[in-house]
């Protein structure tokens, strides 16, 4: 059984950063994928990024070269770097593992970009 906890959503401006972090509890194996997930009023939730254990990560074309995934074995955390944020950026973002087929969620943490 895995539990997620996220941190660090909140308000930011156009252009600038923000760093996400989800705690999670419980066993994570070394073949679970770890990810962020984000969902805009009105639309699919969607993946932002994703992140193995060994480091090999994977990126949203709308969020690629300005969001950086990564995650500390050692601490069961997730991270998720976000720079030169856009509005489009507004969304509930989602810690995410991923076990085979099975999916594990966070509850979700609120991130808003004003222009």
């Amino acid at each position: 059984q895995v539990q997620l906890v996220e941190s660090g959503g909140g308000l930011v401006q156009a252009g600038g950063s923000l760093s996400l972090s989800c705690a999670a509890s419980g066993s994570i194996f070394s073949s679970d994928v770890m990810s962020w997930y984000r969902q805009a009023p009105g639309k699919q939730r969607e993946l932002v990024a994703g992140i193995t254990s060994g480091g090999v990560t994977n990126y949203a074309d709308s969020v690629k070269g300005r969001f950086t995934i990564s995650r500390d074995n050692a601490k069961n955390t997730l991270y998720l770097k976000m720079n030169s944020l856009k509005p489009e950026d507004t969304a509930v973002y989602y810690c995410n593992v991923r076990r085979f087929s099975r999916f594990y969620w966070g509850q979700g943490t609120q991130v808003t970009v004003s222009s």
